[in-house]
């Protein structure tokens, strides 16, 4: 994996449609054209706003890897092009090895490897690890591109 220097969260803040504490990743600490890979700790704040009065739940993974395939998509863009608006259309595979990610200490490593895709779409498989490389959740997800958002 290639790229520019790591990204904090700022930068990434400024990338993704996320904002304040709903941007969940801290930085990017390398992509290419296929691969992202980032870092969190917002895992273990209690002000996390996904977690409920159960924790933060392994399913919030998803939303964790949905937000590297965002900064993904905007970073691969070609230069002076706006990154497409999406949205997750899909999670399939989704194995999650650990019932909690607030439990986990020390840093989330986020990785999102684009599998296929084109105008419309992008297939991804995604896992988070812990900093010894144990897999704790990993899956795959469909990013719908350049479609308007649906409406409740």
């Amino acid at each position: 994996m290639s790229g520019p220097a790591l990204l904090d969260h700022a930068a990434i803040a400024a990338r993704v449609p996320h904002a304040g504490t709903m941007c969940l990743l801290d930085r990017c600490e390398a992509w290419d054209a296929q691969t992202i890979r980032c870092r969190a700790t917002s895992h273990r704040d209690p002000a996390n706003p996904l977690r409920g009065a159960g924790g933060l739940l392994a399913p919030v993974a998803i939303e964790y890897a949905s937000q590297a395939m965002a900064l993904h998509g905007g970073l691969a863009a070609a230069p002076g092009v706006p990154p497409r608006p999406g949205f997750l259309a899909a999670a399939r595979g989704v194995k999650m090895h650990v019932p909690r990610l607030d439990e986990i200490e020390g840093e989330l490593v986020v990785v999102a490897t684009k599998m296929a895709g084109d105008e419309q779409q992008a297939l991804y498989r995604f896992a988070l690890e812990d900093t010894q490389g144990r897999v704790l959740v990993e899956g795959r997800a469909t990013v719908v591109l350049n479609s308007p958002l649906p409406t409740p």
